[in-house]
């Protein structure tokens, strides 16, 4: 699973078709590693993605959106300065290597037509976005490499660029013959499969770099879940996997990552809040340990009232200064021994165990209730939990923020709080034509089902689990069974039971629904309501996702 020398063959190859005298509109860094060139060519808008990611390098065409931050970073600017309004000439690979060179028709400080250039190094923990001017001196990159780095290869403003250390490998371009104990140049693991030791496999390989008969292969588990990509038909999976043939290699790219670098991006931006989560989670699970061990010693309050009763009893037969007695428990005619303070006189010593008594007594009080208070504070931290693993950006991720500040678990904000924020639950569309809203935390959760639902609509929510409230408007218009149960699909899928099989979500009327005073966000209760068992299906949420559309 690598973008190797082949697959930058084919993304060149259609980006040098598609993109070859665009014009540069905008220029974006929506993360440190990456930038977006939006483009406009023949009355076509696109979006030039470029990663130096170490861990998912690349370059495509996307549709995807990205968020940027607020102000621009210094590379950002520069490739603004330099390459607005700049046109792309040409896209080229370096050799047989994971090297792109986007040259631009620009313009200099005064005005006269210049060449720049953006080379993009796809080598994994090595991968690096360079700019350079029309004699190839490095105005900047993305990735400064300076000695303290490399002693091989520097990366630093003012030096002229050099191509990275040519590898001991032979390059299969230059071959006819194939050689079992040859290194190639360029091929990833998933294709030297392919090859497999065959002469026949190793030319049609090369046949189809060199005449670019490129095909965008995307392998999927049977679940689904992308494994491979790549830039040729696969076959050395048979039945153990699904192989797509895609449209583009853009959308190949984009379908392949799509998921892992967003799961990416909100990990890198929520690692405060999840590591605040994860230590409030296993304070309050220690907490809960020792109030129960606590109140498991409080089960001897009635012995001490027991001892305190038979003290009085029998006051008669003792004295100050025995530090025991065996006592007729009257109870069950057995006989007891008593431990005694020889300090104390015999009322002394009935008044220190009913004492013990009050105080397991009130303790016994005091612990439940507190052990529910902590169990509630888990159970509302594990909601969060919930809504942090399925937040999709870092507006998302702010929301959640907030919302564990006003909350009072977090006392110091590392981000500004955002003030009049518009809430944006998910939105869906049954077959049958009912909106439905679904809470992407709980502060969502409370305002769809507090200020936007009305009180003959239908609630649904995931059986006692963590999991997004949704509504299902009806506005006096009864549901067929297939809206119920595709409401009831969208609150299994946002939940913590999203993996599970014939899940049961309650549902009820709004009006049913009631908030405690004081509750924390996201919290209420519901006595009357029915149960269906649905299976959370993603295909059929993307359905009704594009229902609303239409």
């Amino acid at each position: 699973m690598a973008f190797d020398a082949g697959m930058v063959a084919a993304i060149t190859n259609e980006l040098n078709n598609k993109i070859a005298g665009a014009k540069v509109e905008k220029i974006h860094q929506p993360g440190s590693d990456d930038i977006v060139l939006v483009l406009h060519y023949e009355r076509e808008n696109y979006r030039l993605f470029l990663s130096a990611n170490a861990n998912n390098p690349r370059i495509n065409l996307t549709n995807v959106t990205l968020e940027n931050p607020k102000a621009a970073p210094m590379f950002c600017m520069l490739l603004r300065k330099h390459l607005s309004n700049a046109r792309i000439e040409s896209v080229t690979q370096y050799g047989f290597e994971r090297v792109i060179e986007i040259a631009f028709n620009a313009h200099d400080e005064l005005g006269f037509e210049c060449k720049k250039y953006v080379i993009i190094e796809i080598m994994g923990k090595h991968s690096n976005i360079i700019f350079c001017d029309q004699n190839k001196k490095i105005l900047n990159a993305i990735k400064i490499i300076d000695f303290s780095t490399s002693q091989k290869r520097q990366v630093l403003p003012g030096m002229i660029y050099e191509m990275p250390p040519v590898q001991d490998k032979i390059n299969p371009l230059e071959e006819t013959e194939f050689k079992n104990t040859a290194k190639y140049l360029g091929f990833s693991q998933l294709i030297e499969r392919e090859i497999d030791g065959s002469q026949n496999n190793f030319t049609n390989v090369v046949n189809i770099i060199k005449t670019k008969n490129f095909t965008p292969v995307l392998v999927s588990d049977l679940t689904g879940k992308p494994i491979e990509y790549a830039f040729m038909p696969i076959t050395q999976y048979g039945n153990s996997a699904n192989v797509t043939v895609m449209d583009s290699f853009s959308e190949l790219i984009d379908t392949f990552f799509m998921t892992r670098d967003r799961t990416d991006r909100i990990n890198q931006k929520s690692a405060d809040i999840t590591k605040t989560l994860n230590n409030i989670e296993n304070r309050l699970i220690k907490k809960i340990i020792n109030l129960k061990t606590d109140l498991k010693s409080c089960a001897e309050k009635d012995k001490f009232k027991l001892y305190g009763d038979l003290i009085i009893s029998n006051i008669y037969k003792l004295k100050k200064g025995m530090d025991k007695a065996e006592l007729l428990n009257y109870y069950d005619d057995s006989n007891i021994e008593i431990s005694l303070d020889l300090r104390l006189t015999p009322s002394q010593n009935a008044q220190r165990y009913f004492k013990k008594y009050n105080k397991a007594k009130t303790a016994e009080v005091e612990l439940t209730k507190q052990i529910a208070i902590a169990e509630d504070d888990l159970k509302y931290i594990e909601t969060v939990i919930d809504s942090l693993s399925r937040a999709e950006n870092e507006n998302d991720i702010n929301e959640i923020r907030n919302e564990l500040y006003e909350s009072g678990y977090i006392k110091k904000m590392n981000q500004p709080i955002q003030k009049n924020q518009k809430i944006k639950p998910l939105e869906f569309v049954t077959d049958g034509g009912f909106k439905v809203y679904c809470g992407k935390n709980n502060i969502q959760n409370d305002f769809i089902t507090l200020r936007v639902a009305e009180k003959t609509d239908y609630w649904f929510h995931v059986k006692n689990q963590p999991g997004s409230h949704v509504i299902m408007q009806v506005a006096d218009t009864e549901p067929s069974e297939l809206d119920f149960t595709q409401a009831a699909s969208v609150a299994a899928f946002y939940s913590k039971a999203a993996d599970g099989v014939n899940v049961p979500v309650d549902y009820t009327l709004v009006k049913n629904i009631k908030k405690p005073n004081g509750s924390k966000p996201g919290f209420v209760t519901y006595l009357t309501y029915w149960t269906a068992y649905v299976t959370p299906d993603k295909t059929l949420l993307e359905k009704l996702s594009n229902n609303n559309l239409l």
